[in-house]
């Protein structure tokens, strides 16, 4: 349940950020960004674990900051399946929305699962 939730979350986390940078991330809809948030856990349950093994040297030196090149990594392959419901400009964009939806889901999740276990 709690993975479907984080589906949910990320998928108006995408509505929201594609919102805020209309030129630069582009989504077609609630059901697209659905569709990429889904194939995006996928990514992160298979293809994450094997990107932080082998950039372990570069995680450790840069303090875990490479960990967000590696989700932007994870979110532009994300744009490569999905295709034109979802699409994101560039590298630095990628980046930039790893890092929002890095926090913005650390606090949702924190005050959604940290109310449910009170």
């Amino acid at each position: 349940m709690r993975w479907l939730i984080g589906i949910i979350i990320n998928a108006v986390l995408f509505v929201a950020l594609a919102g805020f940078f209309e030129n630069s991330f582009y989504i077609e809809g609630f059901g697209a960004a659905l569709g990429a948030s889904f194939v995006l856990a996928i990514l992160n349950i298979l293809v994450k674990p094997i990107l932080v093994i082998l950039t372990l040297p570069v995680t450790l030196l840069t303090l875990g900051l490479f960990l967000f090149v590696i989700n932007a990594i994870t979110l532009l392959l994300t744009d490569a399946i999905i295709g034109a419901a979802f699409e994101i400009q560039g590298f630095g964009m990628a980046v930039l929305i790893s890092i929002i939806m890095s926090i913005a889901n650390l606090i949702i999740q924190k005050v959604v699962f940290e109310e449910k276990e009170k």
